[in-house]
């Protein structure tokens, strides 16, 4: 089972004081993350300024850094990264961004993006891994009849409560309905189960259970199974870790 975290997102200090944003600030976070038991990392890649980028430039030297400090280290480590549309908005200006990325393992591709499949096949020819984001049940149809779901390295089953769906209920039942709906559709790929906010800890705990891979970190809530903010990316970690080994005990 891969932890991964995912130590920044979209976000800016506003959401946490300790919020990785500067690479300097995001290659420290990550060594201690390596150190804590993450595996892998999940990188919103920022520019000098702070802002969410896509260029190769800053992606290709953000990736060589993040494998030396793994290297440093002495562990392995899956980078992965978004290819969020709001980063860049124009399909064919993303796409021919992404064609040009290096070091790069897998990156999420959501399945509620106009032009996902063109994403996604570009991906293929550029040799970097599909980790499919799935955030609700209702888009199994979309991904089935695209045809690419047997080419996905993985498939990342994302529940947030709030946008785009607004799901309700038990966060491990609608795991379950995902879940159910990607054996039926014959899916043997891995799955990595995360949830957003109150439902975060739920569905790592979910994920361990069913043996699948799961992450943690400040993009997905900045706080620990008790409720109390943790006070790095870090602590996630070890909380996630200790999580692992009661679930799988």
């Amino acid at each position: 089972m891969l932890l991964q975290v995912t130590p920044n997102g979209p976000w800016g200090k506003d959401r946490h004081p300790a919020m990785p944003v500067g690479r300097a600030e995001l290659l420290a976070e990550v060594r201690e993350c390596l150190r804590a038991g993450a595996r892998g990392v999940h990188l919103h890649v920022r520019d000098e300024a702070g802002a969410e980028t896509l260029s190769p430039a800053i992606v290709n030297e953000t990736c060589r850094q993040v494998r030396a400090v793994a290297a440093e280290e002495g562990v392995p480590v899956e980078v992965g990264l978004t290819t969020g549309a709001w980063i860049v908005p124009g399909l064919a200006d993303r796409i021919a961004m992404i064609r040009e990325w290096e070091g790069v393992d897998c990156a999420t591709v959501n399945l509620s993006e106009e032009g996902f499949e063109r994403v996604m096949a570009a991906m293929l020819e550029a040799g970097i891994g599909i980790d499919v984001g799935l955030w609700a049940p209702v888009e199994m149809a979309g991904l089935i009849a695209s045809g690419l779901l047997p080419h996905a390295q993985r498939v990342s089953i994302e529940l947030d409560p709030g946008e785009p769906y607004f799901l309700t209920g038990d966060p491990v039942d609608v795991a379950r309905q995902v879940n159910d709906a990607l054996d039926a559709a014959g899916s043997t790929c891995p799955r990595l189960t995360h949830g957003m906010n109150d439902w975060t800890w739920p569905l790592v705990a979910d994920a361990f259970r069913r043996g699948h891979d799961t992450r943690v970190g400040f993009e997905d809530s900045v706080r620990l199974p008790d409720g109390t903010v943790a006070r790095s990316n870090a602590d996630l970690v070890r909380a996630a870790v200790e999580l692992r080994s009661r679930c799988t005990d």
